[in-house]
């Protein structure tokens, strides 16, 4: 925890104190504490990209049913088929869930993919967020998400504003917040999470911008808060950072991003608020401030924004539980697009809705649905991607990918490629010396 000392003879806001003080801790990178002169050091040796392009990754942690969303299966018998009927949409021959109207009226800007393959099974965000197997490269750190990739390869946008943000709430089964880990490229690539500890840290309470003039003074104490994290000595040249790191604590830049009372309380309405929040339990909340929230940080430059939304898994109640987050996510995912569309930002920023796994074919006796990682849905749109598509299918009782099956690397070789990042050879080097790829597998060329 860094403190600034006041003037000795000034009060304290309240009035309190006649000594003044500010305390500015150390921001929340994904599960360790680090300075922001350590992340803005750690980000350097990235690169700074010239041009700015974003992803909003929406994981449904739980596991959505593929087979109530985006693939009604009309032919099943009533024990597998379930309740929701097919709407057709904005494109021809495409027909969707009857929750999703609104995303059905603007299907031309968006994608479908109805048979993605590849799940572990864990109930976890790491194969949403990263597109590799938990278990690759564990003794190493693991495999860093695309945000923490990002945050090597292109670096900020701009100094105030990190690169990798997660405004995915702290849920009780805690890998469903998980929005994005660093891996083996170390905490200082990790996400920053602007609420609780780490948005306390971005405010500036009781103290005005003048009384920070003394920048040297300021950065004397950054430099005693970051000989406790580095005992070692290993990062030199403390000063170039500890200004970034005081740009970002004296822009309004971010602060702006995540203050909503700033936003057009038309914009706000069209998003709604997800509530009131349903079906919880241990997972995420149906935030649709959350969605705006992305979009604000990616235009204000953040490079990767996660979150979760929704507790998806429908062990019982299934068909109610969809009715309920799906109606939410249909204005929420809509609004987003139509918001980045009339910005002009639509074609450099990739969205993408997504679960760990999808669920069983057959119904259980709670109405429920239960895990099944053999194949499972993903609903994307923007990042200049030939939209208007439904990808692959399932076989007639949603079991497996029938044809065209789409592996989550697909996706995320995808993603890269929407963020002018080549994966087929771009690497990043691990702990031990070596280059890694970002994925193994291609791009979608359905998409490009």
């Amino acid at each position: 925890m860094l403190t600034i000392l006041g003037n000795q003879t000034s009060k304290f806001c309240d009035g309190v104190s006649r000594r003044g003080f500010l305390k500015i801790g150390a921001l929340s990178m994904g599960a360790t504490s680090l300075s922001l002169a350590d992340v803005f050091r750690a980000e350097a040796a990235g690169g700074v990209s010239s041009r700015h392009k974003s992803v909003i990754n929406i994981f449904l942690g739980g596991g959505p049913p593929h087979q109530d969303m985006w693939e009604i299966k009309t032919e099943a018998p009533v024990e597998i088929r379930g309740e929701f009927s097919p709407i057709s949409t904005k494109v021809p021959g495409i027909q969707i869930g009857e929750v999703f109207p609104r995303i059905a009226s603007m299907m031309d800007k968006c994608v479908v993919v109805r048979s993605v393959v590849g799940a572990q099974g864990g109930h976890d965000a790491f194969q949403a967020t990263s597109g590799w197997e938990p278990q690759s490269m564990a003794a190493l750190g693991g495999r860093p998400s695309i945000g923490a990739a990002l945050s090597k390869l292109q670096g900020p946008v701009d100094p105030s504003v990190p690169p990798f943000v997660g405004l995915a709430d702290r849920t009780q089964h805690v890998p469903w917040s998980d929005c994005g880990r660093p891996g083996f490229l170390g905490a200082a690539f990790g996400a920053f999470k602007p609420d609780g500890q780490g948005m306390d840290n971005m405010k500036l309470n009781c103290v005005s911008l003048e009384r920070l003039a003394d920048r040297r003074k300021l950065l004397s104490c950054f430099d005693q808060m970051r000989s406790e994290i580095d005992s070692t000595g290993a990062m030199r040249g403390v000063d170039t950072f500890g200004e970034q790191a005081l740009d970002v604590l004296t822009s309004s830049k971010l602060l702006d991003a995540l203050d909503l009372s700033k936003e057009d309380p038309r914009v706000r309405e069209r998003y709604g608020d997800g509530k009131p929040f349903r079906f919880q339990y241990d997972g995420a909340p149906t935030v649709n401030e959350h969605l705006l929230l992305a979009r604000r940080l990616v235009e204000a430059g953040v490079r990767c924004v996660t979150l979760s939304y929704g507790r998806w898994d429908s062990h019982g109640d299934n068909f109610n539980l969809v009715r309920d987050h799906g109606t939410k996510l249909d204005q929420g995912f809509t609004a987003l697009i139509e918001d980045l569309d009339l910005r002009g930002m639509l074609k450099d920023v990739t969205v993408i809705a997504w679960g760990e796994f999808g669920r069983t074919p057959r119904i259980n006796n709670g109405a429920g649905r239960d895990h099944w990682p053999q194949v499972s849905c993903a609903l994307m749109a923007g990042g200049g991607m030939r939209t208007g598509q439904a990808i692959g299918s399932t076989n007639r009782l949603g079991e497996y990918a029938n044809d065209r099956p789409v592996h989550f690397q697909e996706i995320f070789a995808t993603l890269y490629h929407n963020l002018g990042i080549d994966p087929a050879t771009t690497t990043i080097v691990d702990p031990t010396g070596r280059p890694q790829y970002l994925t193994e597998r291609a791009v979608m060329r359905e998409l490009i």
